[in-house]
């Protein structure tokens, strides 16, 4: 376990001790500070003891908590990007973890050197939006705007509807940002897997995954979204230029005193 003042933290999952220590040895090359696990219970408790940047989960362990449910546990306290990782290629497997929050995922076997390329993508998104183990803030995030009654606080990483706080996952949340920043524009699933995934890798899957996970958050009726469009043969929007009751943005000023009920991201 090596802890770096500033670097980025990663945490390391896999009841294979040697894939642990070889992944560490390439995370710990790049200069990230990397902590490792070896099976769920003892995963949930340094991921809430250090608050780690980038989760590296495998999806199949010992032990009766496996990594979706993990992942699935993590979410409730934490924003930190998970990249599955399993010995399986079937579809299932790669679906249901990113249904309960994962990021992305990575097949075994696989190479050390894509799996840091994926890690150094997910840090990268970190600190554009501001990091708690860097602690840094980018200085261009928008002002919060309100959609109706839906408040999007990127600064905060905040989004609310009708008062309510609605957790969303990292990559749920860049979607909703992204989309929310041009409304009635159409966004491809290239474009937004360029915008938000980077450009070396993944598949337009995983864009229809996380929508389906924000739509179940965000619409009162996923099948009739009133935020979200689907754009048929296309790709989505937000809102729709044909409805002219579709929610038009307007800046707020956030809160001063309020507790930041999401967490840290």
């Amino acid at each position: 376990m090596s802890e770096r003042a500033g670097a980025p933290r990663i945490l390391v999952v896999d009841d294979e001790p040697s894939l642990v220590d070889l992944v560490r040895s390439y995370l710990e090359a790049e200069g990230y500070a990397v902590f490792e696990a070896y099976d769920g219970p003892s995963a949930l408790e340094v991921a809430a003891r250090k608050q780690p940047d980038v989760v590296v989960l495998d999806i199949m362990m010992p032990g009766g908590l496996d990594g979706i449910e993990v992942c699935r546990r993590l979410r409730h306290f934490s924003n930190a990007y998970v990249l599955m990782l399993t010995s399986k290629s079937q579809e299932v497997d790669k679906l249901i973890g990113l249904s309960v929050g994962a990021d992305d995922y990575l097949t075994k076997p696989f190479s050390p050197r894509e799996l840091v390329a994926r890690v150094k993508a997910m840090i990268r998104r970190t600190e554009m939006a501001g990091s708690p183990a860097t602690g840094r803030m980018s200085s261009d995030i928008p002002p919060a705007v309100v959609f109706g009654d839906l408040i999007i606080d990127a600064a905060r990483h905040e989004v609310r509807k009708r008062g309510e706080l609605i957790h969303l996952t990292p990559r749920e949340f860049e979607l909703l940002v992204t989309l929310s920043a041009h409304p009635g524009l159409v966004f491809t699933r290239n474009q937004l897997l360029n915008r938000i995934w980077g450009d070396e890798f993944y598949e337009e899957r995983l864009v229809d995954v996380h929508m389906a996970g924000l739509r179940k958050k965000l619409e009162d009726d996923p099948a009739k979204p009133q935020y979200i469009e689907t754009v048929r043969g296309v790709g989505f929007r937000f809102g729709s230029r044909r409805n002219s009751s579709s929610p038009q943005p307007s800046s707020v000023s956030p809160p001063r005193n309020e507790t930041d009920e999401q967490g840290e991201t």
